[in-house]
């Protein structure tokens, strides 16, 4: 498609969006279903909102072949989220026209506690749009670490996006109204879809290889200094209100877990298997108590939450905001389980959090039995603040 179709392509879309917004009675507070998470604010919906059910994860190429088009892009992605995250029914274009939607979730769209979470990579601030001077200061592309087995296909991109909602339907209606929409701004690099399993019998999600995942996060008084960015640190102005995003594609060799005894199991995650209570303690919100074992008798000295959170004043700031979700991609081509969890994590610094984090992780037990395969390094914008305003408004200014 040339430069001047991919513009009429992306203006037509954004004029379609404006169309809804006016006569669909979608887009508005008012108008929102019950069950719809706020658009609007400081922040994206998205990363402090409760984890929904489903998920997809994607990364895009954007191939908006100018500045012009890269703010036609972000307009229209901004529409369609607040659209689709509104909920409602969608009004006809017409009898000759094509149907204003898929029609995947019937004619009245539920919110579904959808989210849509827009970020963006560092390649995006090349030379092609003039925005080299305006890379968030501590946004890089994602580093190789040991134990990598990265496939450059599901590694980085310009552009990610992640969708949350209660059913998968949601997710999937939600993505094919966005890839129709922006087609010819954006093209599809990589995508995973993602599920959290429900509690069993309680509290944190399960993992694939059995434990339960995530159990320790940071409290929210704690966000302003380990998940939001916020003025200064060479910053530059446009970045406050947003987050680093680390998107980690981690398969678990799961035909060789499933063979390995239980207490080996729990000794590699420092916690039981059963309840994901530390092997210190007998339930999973039970802190371990590190300072009274110095040798690793009970929880060992390499066990993953040991080593991954040592609890310490010195490690206390590379806390972050985790949202994993599991996935299952059926076989590979040898006939293997390709399954595993979507690590995604939210923070300040990934320098100072995550990097520090998997840096400490380097040839731990688990990683015979884990193969991270794909991911990247984004930066997901400052919310939409209201209807006047759209993703990237003040990256653009």
């Amino acid at each position: 498609m040339t430069g001047v179709g991919r513009r009429s392509f992306l203006r037509g879309a954004l004029v379609g969006a404006g169309a809804a917004a006016v006569t669909g009675m979608t887009v508005t507070a008012d108008a929102a279903t019950s069950n719809s998470v706020p658009f609007h604010g400081i922040h994206q919906a998205g990363i402090d909102t409760p984890p929904q059910r489903q998920a997809v994860f994607a990364s895009f190429d954007v191939i908006a072949a100018d500045k012009g088009e890269l703010k036609d892009l972000l307009q229209t992605l901004t529409d369609r989220a607040r659209l689709l995250t509104a909920g409602g029914a969608l009004p006809p274009l017409g009898i000759t026209a094509p149907p204003a939607d898929s029609g995947v979730l019937g004619p009245d769209m539920p919110g579904d506690d959808l989210t849509v979470t827009v970020g963006v990579g560092a390649s995006l601030f090349d030379d092609r749009y003039g925005l080299k001077d305006r890379k968030p200061a501590k946004l890089t592309a994602m580093k190789t670490f040991p134990n990598d087995t990265l496939d450059d296909s599901q590694c980085h991109g310009d552009l990610s996006l992640q969708l949350c909602a209660t059913d998968t339907d949601t997710v999937l209606h939600a993505l094919r109204d966005i890839a129709r929409h922006t087609r010819g701004g954006m093209q599809l690099r990589w995508r995973v879809d993602g599920f959290q399993s429900p509690p069993r019998p309680s509290g944190t999600q399960r993992n694939l290889m059995g434990f339960k995942d995530g159990i320790v996060k940071p409290v929210p008084a704690d966000f302003d200094k380990l998940v939001w960015v916020g003025k200064g640190n060479g910053e530059p102005s446009w970045v406050e209100g947003g987050s680093y995003q680390v998107l980690r594609q981690i398969r678990m060799l799961v035909e060789f877990w499933d063979r390995v005894d239980v207490s080996e199991q729990e000794n590699m995650f420092g916690r039981r298997r059963d309840s994901g209570a530390p092997l210190d303690g007998n339930s999973e919100t039970d802190v371990p108590n590190y300072p009274a074992d110095p040798t690793g008798t009970a929880i060992p000295l390499t066990s993953h939450i040991r080593v991954a959170n040592p609890r310490t004043a010195e490690t206390a700031s590379s806390q972050f905001l985790r949202r994993g979700y599991n996935y299952d991609r059926g076989t590979d081509s040898v006939g293997d389980l390709d399954m595993g969890l979507l690590f995604c994590g939210y923070q300040q610094d990934i320098a100072r959090q995550f990097e520090a984090v998997q840096t400490r992780l380097a040839d731990e037990p688990l990683v015979d039995y884990i193969r991270p395969v794909g991911g990247g390094y984004f930066f997901a914008l400052p919310g939409v603040r209201d209807s006047g305003d759209h993703f990237g408004r003040s990256l653009l200014a």
